[in-house]
């Protein structure tokens, strides 16, 4: 499996300025290269080449390698669209290989190709990053995020074999609450919401003045609500996986691609919709599943909380409020995101049956 390892770069003031210059010249080479595929309407990385290579070398002094990468860049842009002309930003981020990017893991430094020739600098970095950093497998990427530049670097990670699961870990997503699980662990999302609550009121608030110390610190705030919920999705599918690699089990998760053209909701309830994370939290479990050698199963997400685990009887009327659940027929009763878990872990597999354990059936 190949995943990233995020380091942060420490150059000097005058690497950090070359860096900046370097990023520029770049992508103005491929606002060039861009312009031209435009006029020709030729998109493909080797027509590209042809058309432009020695033209970038000349004009915007880069190397070889990097005339190379930034035209595979306009062709990369181009293959996502071919109806609109592309521009890049003048710091957008810019790829290297081995030939023009050489790690030093022993003394925290990397070597790496600017406009001046090659520059030597100091990066900080986790034992994780620096574990996966002995496994190089592809290109890396220079970044330039809020003042600081970071170096994206693709790594090689061994995976487990995918062992046949005795049975499935059902996760309900959610708005209210993150995740349940068909354990009856609840993984609620109030903190989350709180903080998202904090900014956006914040946001507002900043925006309404439009001052200079406004727009400073609405810079400053920039990235932090989705940093916190990063970090919060991290932490909670290592807790899934672990559960689900302990128990010899493997993980149902709902397909919710596109839920959010098909749901419709209150003026009050947008932001928190559009905010929900939960796409980034199943990549997490899918990732952190396949290096433990967890099986992950996608299910319909229809009715899932609105079926009775007991009497199997489907109603709208089952769901009486966004928490609770009671079926029409039987009265069975419970939390309905721990229902909804239930059934997802039993349509992951039918040779599996399903009885919720802490629910309850009411008189």
């Amino acid at each position: 499996m190949k995943l990233i390892a995020q380091v942060k770069l420490k150059p000097t003031k005058e690497q950090a300025e070359l860096l900046l210059q370097t990023m520029q010249r770049f992508n103005e080479a491929c606002d060039f290269i861009s312009e031209q595929a435009w006029q020709a309407q030729q998109f493909r990385r080797v027509d590209l080449q042809k058309l432009t290579y020695y033209a970038v070398k000349t004009q915007f002094g880069l190397g070889a390698q990097s005339a190379i990468h930034a035209v595979y860049k306009v062709a990369d842009a181009y293959k996502i669209d071919k109806k609109v002309k592309r521009t890049f930003r003048p710091l957008g981020s810019i790829s290297y290989d081995e030939r023009i990017l050489a790690w030093r893991v022993s003394d925290s430094t990397v070597n790496i190709w600017t406009l001046d020739g090659r520059q030597r600098i100091p990066f900080v970095c986790g034992e994780r990053q620096r574990e996966m950093l002995k496994a190089l497998d592809g290109q890396a990427d220079l970044i330039y995020r809020s003042g600081e530049f970071y170096m994206h670097q693709v790594c090689n990670a061994d995976d487990q074999a995918e062992t046949d699961p005795d049975g499935f870990l059902g996760v309900d997503f959610g708005v209210a609450n993150i995740a349940v699980d068909s354990d009856g662990v609840l993984h609620q999302g109030k903190t989350v919401k709180a903080v998202r609550y904090r900014h956006r009121q914040l946001r507002q608030k900043l925006q309404s003045k439009g001052t200079h110390s406004t727009r400073r610190h609405l810079k400053k705030l920039s990235g932090k609500e989705r940093r916190f919920a990063t970090w919060t999705n991290h932490n909670l599918s290592k807790t899934i996986v672990a559960t689900a690699k302990g128990t010899g089990r493997g993980i149902a998760i709902e397909e919710l691609g596109g839920i959010r053209e098909r749901v419709t909701v209150r003026k009050s309830q947008r932001a928190a919709l559009a905010s929900w994370s939960f796409s980034q939290l199943r990549i997490f479990i899918e990732y952190k599943a396949k290096l433990m050698g967890v099986k992950v199963v996608a299910v319909d997400p229809r009715n899932t909380s609105r079926t009775c685990p007991c009497c199997g009887h489907v109603d709208k009327k089952n769901r009486k409020t966004q928490s609770e659940f009671l079926c029409v027929i039987c009265g069975f009763a419970g939390l309905a995101d721990h229902i909804a878990a239930g059934n997802i872990a039993r349509r992951a597999s039918v040779t599996t049956p399903y009885i919720p354990t802490i629910l309850s059936v009411p008189g």
